[in-house]
């Protein structure tokens, strides 16, 4: 009992902090999570990974929904908990005590600055998830190369990203990747 005790401090301490880190939402902070589960606690591969990262953004819900996933598949039911609240309380809580404070500085200069740094950081962190997740993904060169066709297609083309998400099952259903 003392080692599920002690797994689940260990999640709530690590999900706890990677919230405060969260610029740009639970996407930002992915790289931490793949570098706390898959490098140093050894908690799942990189396939499981990936498959949970992929479930949680196929699925309706928040994209925070990962971390529930990652929780329950160490700890279980209580992982899952755990991992949930650690991930959405301290910056619910820091946002209800400074939402305020922040509004009232609306037109403050350092306000401004803080807001205009804090965007590039956001981008960058959700950058570096997408080449975690994509190192983590591909195996292949097939699937660099489907990785990157999917990238283009969404980016230069007005698809509905429905279309490359079934294209994709369709490409799993089949045997091609």
């Amino acid at each position: 009992m003392k080692a599920d005790g002690d797994i689940l401090i260990t999640l709530t301490v690590q999900f706890a902090l990677m919230s405060l880190l969260a610029l740009g939402g639970a996407n930002a902070v992915v790289p931490e999570m793949h570098r706390q589960a898959v490098e140093l606690r050894g908690w799942m591969n990189e396939r499981v990974f990936t498959d949970m990262f992929a479930i949680s953004q196929a699925a309706p819900g928040p994209n925070v929904m990962l971390v529930t996933l990652i929780g329950y598949h160490v700890a279980g039911l209580a992982g899952a908990l755990v991992t949930t609240f650690a991930m959405c309380g301290p910056t619910a809580v820091l946002a209800h005590f400074l939402g305020r404070t922040w509004d009232r500085f609306r037109d403050a200069p350092w306000r401004v600055a803080v807001q205009a740094g804090v965007v590039p950081i956001s981008v960058g962190l959700v950058g570096a998830s997408a080449i975690v997740l994509t190192q983590a993904a591909d195996h292949s060169w097939l699937a660099v190369a489907i990785t990157v066709a999917t990238a283009a297609t969404a980016y230069w083309t007005r698809w509905n990203p429905l279309w490359l998400i079934g294209i994709a099952g369709l490409a799993g259903l089949t045997g091609f990747v």
